[in-house]
């Protein structure tokens, strides 16, 4: 969609963090949309501003269906936010899915426990959890 080559398969990516990030920055600047990009640094854009957010765990790329999560809390942030918010609902989102992934490899060290921990963390991560954790 940026014009540029991908090795990409959904949120396992092969492309180098600096390349995706230079992609996301052309297509947000290309199409005005907040664009995320998700590897072991997450990047969230929208042409005028970029945050880096290093929370999560390894096993969120070892459990099919956790994109597709992201995805959704991506939605439903960006749902409540008003339009001029877009990029901090998405950066929120991050935030919220990635601290719920590092919150759940606490309770979890293999990939099938993780997965129903993901979904309790994602669940149950309220505002005092959040403030706690430590977003990087």
């Amino acid at each position: 969609m940026s014009g540029g080559e991908s090795s990409a398969r959904g949120i396992d990516s092969t492309a180098l963090a600096e390349a995706a990030l230079d992609a996301a920055q052309v297509l947000t600047l290309n199409t005005g949309a907040v664009v995320a990009v998700t590897v072991q640094t997450d990047y969230v854009t929208d042409g005028r501003r970029t945050v880096a957010l290093s929370n999560g765990s390894p096993l969120m790329t070892r459990v099919t269906s956790v994109g597709c999560a992201l995805s959704a809390t991506v939605a439903a942030f960006a749902g409540v936010a008003e339009v001029d918010d877009l990029w901090a609902a998405t950066v929120a989102a991050i935030a919220y899915s990635s601290i719920a992934g590092e919150l759940a490899s606490r309770d979890a060290a293999l990939p099938g426990s993780f997965a129903v921990a993901y979904l309790d963390r994602l669940a149950s991560l309220d505002a005092n959890l959040f403030a706690a954790a430590r977003v990087a």
